[in-house]
């Protein structure tokens, strides 16, 4: 019971952090973008009713359903998982994911469009916010974690 208060009480941390400086761009960065780094990187207000790189713009439902199915699907992988130390990186990385996509989710169920705000401006990335680095980390993490940290053995034992 304790792993899931935590996780919620994370996920509710992280959440409002990501929403924080959601509200921070936007009060502070609509008029002009703030260099950290001429010519590298930038804090530069942009909203996106689409997705990664602006993606399927103005498709707000399509995308509260995948993320609520995303929710879903990681909430159930957090439940199964072994509570066993050895996968407490898994579970920790559920919980950003999990954070993440309401994070996300929030932005556009009250907005209709996401607030991004970080540039990296040498490589003219697209403009992204704490939520997706939550997801997008997490998400590179758990794939490296699958294929090099845990054997065959583990797998079995992990969703017990």
């Amino acid at each position: 019971m304790k792993k899931y208060i935590m996780a919620i009480l994370a996920v509710g941390v992280l959440v409002g952090l990501d929403q924080w400086t959601k509200y921070l761009a936007t009060v502070n960065l609509a008029d002009s973008p703030l260099v950290i780094w001429e010519g590298v990187f930038e804090l530069h207000y942009s909203t996106n009713a689409g997705a990664a790189f602006g993606l399927l713009q103005n498709q707000r439902w399509i995308f509260l359903v995948l993320a609520t199915l995303v929710l879903i699907a990681i909430a159930v992988f957090f439940y199964k998982i072994s509570p066993k130390e050895q996968y407490r990186p898994l579970q920790i990385l559920c919980v950003f994911i999990m954070a993440g996509a309401i994070g996300n989710m929030i932005d556009r169920v009250l907005n209709g469009y996401v607030v991004d705000f970080l540039y990296f401006r040498l490589i003219d990335f697209p403009i992204f916010n704490v939520a997706d680095c939550y997801v997008t980390l997490s998400g590179v993490l758990v794939i490296i974690l699958l294929f090099f940290k845990y054997k065959d053995e583990d797998f079995k034992e992990m969703l017990k």
